[in-house]
């Protein structure tokens, strides 16, 4: 099976992500959702490991769904023929404005309007995981 790749930090897992990638799934294509090992700090709270168990959570069900963890990257490059593309994905403004910083500034600050762009299934353990920080 040849996966169609989606490498970042994912801080956190938000529909603009998920939008991405359900339009592949939605046509049977399957999806890996590579996680870049960085080390956690302020601006990125979640480890890997927690970013992972946040997908899974959300694609538990979706045989055609691939979490790994891969070491942070530099740069994504590649030589002639190398039998892959590389594509850039455009997605409607209202899913562009998603944004995983607005998301965790109102977990912190104790707001639920974060919870429309955030999956469900992962709003208590995404909070628990950010306010245990």
């Amino acid at each position: 099976m040849r996966y169609h790749l989606f490498i970042g930090r994912y801080q956190s897992p938000h529909k603009g992500h998920m939008h991405i990638f359900n339009t592949f799934l939605s046509e049977q294509k399957p999806v890996l959702i590579a996680i870049r090992d960085i080390e956690p700090d302020t601006v990125n709270p979640l480890s890997a490991e927690e970013v992972k168990e946040l997908w899974e959570t959300v694609y538990r069900d979706n045989p055609l769904v691939k979490v790994i963890i891969i070491p942070d990257i530099h740069s994504v490059n590649y030589g002639r023929g190398v039998g892959y593309e590389v594509n850039q994905i455009s997605v409607p403004e209202n899913i562009a404005s998603i944004s995983a910083t607005d998301i965790r500034q109102q977990i912190n600050d104790g707001r639920t309007g974060w919870k429309e762009f955030v999956d469900e299934k992962i709003h208590d353990l995404l909070t628990r995981l950010l306010l245990n920080k």
